[in-house]
């Protein structure tokens, strides 16, 4: 059942000395490029990290090295619309990029596809992680992959043949995020503090870095300043100026 197959989902770190086949790679790209696509933009590319010097070098630059040294695979998803740019001229139409829109669209884009590759590599038994570090140094990683303009680095995926795997951590509450014909505020005052306590035995619990923790602090400490706010600067070198 897919639904037995997402439910058990969690992020994978250490793999075993397995490395996928680029027939494997192609494949999960293939599977993963029929999601949904705003406008059929498709404003995706894939990085594949084969090269093993460049591997260790974006796993210093996501200040992750741990998640990439023993990956069967390293995958850079970035948001591409130069793709679209060279559409445009093969049309003798110069295309303007530069728009909040379009960011958010690129986005969008590359979680669907990405999600879609998730769930067809845990589908053939391997694992996954996600690595959004890539946004800490995303100009020096765009050097390393010489991402021209138009293309920008949303974050890594690193698969393989699972050698450790953690505990599904439990989400919050349907009724946390279900909301019937209008939002409702109210019921958090409940319902997170029901939910604090349930991470809080999770944490106490699961076998390994077992910590005291729940998830309204650990929200509210990650999001009490900006993060990343070298970004926006980044994405304007990129020709997105979030206009």
């Amino acid at each position: 059942m897919v639904q037995d197959l997402l439910r058990k989902h969690s992020s994978v770190r250490k793999y075993k000395d397995y490395t996928l086949t680029k027939e494997e790679i192609s494949e999960l790209v293939e599977t993963a490029q029929h999601a949904a696509s705003s406008h059929f933009v498709q404003a995706y590319s894939v990085i594949w990290v084969n090269d093993e010097q460049k591997k260790e070098e974006l796993g210093r630059l996501s200040k992750n090295p741990k998640q990439f040294e023993t990956a069967g695979a390293a995958l850079l998803l970035c948001a591409d619309f130069n793709r679209l740019q060279v559409a445009g001229k093969l049309q003798h139409i110069e295309i303007d990029i530069d728009s909040t829109e379009n960011v958010l669209v690129g986005a969008v884009d590359v979680a669907l596809f990405a999600q879609n590759l998730v769930i067809a590599a845990e589908a053939k038994g391997f694992g996954i992680c996600y690595i959004g570090g890539v946004r800490n140094e995303p100009a020096a990683i765009s050097d390393l992959f010489e991402l021209p303009t138009g293309v920008f680095p949303l974050f890594a995926i690193t698969l393989g043949i699972p050698d450790q795997q953690n505990e599904v951590k439990p989400r919050l509450p349907v009724a946390a995020i279900l909301h019937e014909n209008s939002y409702n505020s109210a019921k958090y005052e409940v319902l997170l503090p029901e939910y604090d306590q349930t991470m809080e035995a999770y944490y106490s619990n699961r076998e390994s870095n077992q910590k005291t923790a729940n998830w309204t602090k650990t929200m509210a400490d990650y999001l009490e300043k900006p993060r990343r706010t070298h970004m926006a600067d980044f994405l304007a070198s990129k020709g997105f100026h979030l206009k």
